[in-house]
């Protein structure tokens, strides 16, 4: 019995593999020998309990088809990892999944991924599921995610609450997706859910939930240092940015087009932003840099209230191209004021509808799904057609 016991004990607390390509592991020394020491198809399964943050890791990867998996023994008692600057660093990754973890409690970044500063060889194929982020630094540059120099991701079924900076911060970034996830914070001034610059490029975001996450729920764009662009500085921020399917609730503003060249945003409910809808800004204007452009904004629904409502909805900053943007099939209501939903967009929307009421499932629980008989069905979140964008 005695001899049971002891077996048991140290496949909790040390790596000891259980079959070919899989590891348990219940104490930090145990995970850090066994992140080093894997292969390509190898899971690292972390026990429940807390751990101490502060992981940083370089050159791991797996292959097409097995990737090198950390994840929590148990999906319904995830592993915390609780302090310090970062809970993980990787760099120059590649084929690595992270599922069923927490982490809480860093100074600088929740998880940081990159590309260890070699811009020509970027992290490639990571998967992030089901993964908890909360109380990441204080207000100021500090992101629940960090990623900068990353293609050909997917960001799945994640919870991000209370940061500083950005839920998601994407520095030169492609080919990614973000999907089925949940941003929380509170509107504070300077920060957003999720933020593509640096030339970041043909990402897609799908079907998330925004709850009051600062300034610009989204910022698509922004402004980067121009040695900090990703593979290199192209003339824009953003290219290629797809925002559907999503719920946003509160933020002064739920997207911003900011030094962008070519982004759509479609068929989202967006419910009582604190001043504007959308926002179109410039904000790097270095030689060689397009003004945001080729926008387009369409199939949304829009409540808002008269007192939360500036510039008809439509902030247009200095030195953009507003007149290159694309309003169609909106649904604008002002829920204190009907007469007063008509929106001022920089372009003649066409399609659009203004001041009729949309019956929602069950607003006062935050259920913005709309019932069956409701006159804006078409509108929103729930009319995203099945299947892929196009």
């Amino acid at each position: 019995m005695r001899v049971r016991c002891l077996v048991a004990l140290l496949m909790v607390c040390a790596a000891v593999p259980l079959r070919a390509q899989e590891v348990r592991v219940g104490d930090v020394a145990a995970l850090r020998e066994a992140v080093r020491a894997a292969q390509p198809g190898t899971t690292i399964l972390i026990a429940p309990g807390q751990y101490e943050g502060g992981l940083w890791f370089e050159n791991i990867h797996g292959q097409e088809g097995k990737p090198i998996t950390l994840a929590g023994a148990d999906p319904a008692n995830p592993p915390r990892f609780v302090g310090k600057t970062e809970a993980f660093h990787f760099a120059e990754a590649s084929y690595l999944t992270l599922r069923d973890l927490s982490v809480s409690g860093q100074s600088g970044n929740g998880i940081n991924i990159d590309d260890g500063g070699t811009f020509e060889t970027p992290a490639h194929h990571v998967v992030l599921e089901r993964l908890r982020v909360s109380d990441i630094g204080p207000t100021g540059n500090h992101d629940g995610l960090k990623l900068s120099g990353l293609d050909d991701f997917l960001i799945r079924d994640c919870t991000v609450e209370r940061w500083g900076g950005s839920g998601i911060d994407m520095v030169g970034c492609h080919r990614g997706r973000i999907e089925a996830c949940a941003f929380k914070t509170s509107d504070t001034a300077g920060s957003n859910a999720i933020q593509n610059k640096g030339g970041t490029s043909d990402i897609l975001i799908r079907k998330n939930r925004f709850d009051y996450c600062g300034d610009r729920a989204i910022n698509i764009g922004g402004s980067t240092g121009l040695q900090f662009f990703r593979p290199k500085v192209e003339g824009f921020e953003a290219r290629a940015i797809t925002v559907e399917g999503n719920v946003f609730v509160g933020s002064v503003a739920a997207v911003a087009f900011v030094g962008v060249d070519g982004a759509v945003v479609r068929f989202n409910t967006i419910i009582r932003p604190g001043k504007w809808a959308l926002r179109i800004l410039q904000e790097t204007t270095a030689p060689g840099f397009v003004p945001c452009r080729n926008g387009a904004f369409t199939d949304n629904l829009i409540v808002f209230r008269s007192d939360q409502w500036g510039e008809g909805g439509c902030n247009i900053g200095p030195g953009t191209a507003p007149q290159t943007f694309v309003f169609a099939r909106n649904a604008w209501y002002c829920e204190d004021r009907p007469d007063r939903s008509q929106p001022t967009s920089p372009t003649i929307e066409t399609g659009g509808v203004c001041g009729i009421k949309p019956l929602f499932v069950n607003e006062a629980t935050g259920d913005f799904a709309q019932q069956a008989d409701s006159p804006l069905k078409a509108y929103g979140y729930g009319a995203l057609p099945a299947g892929e964008p196009q």
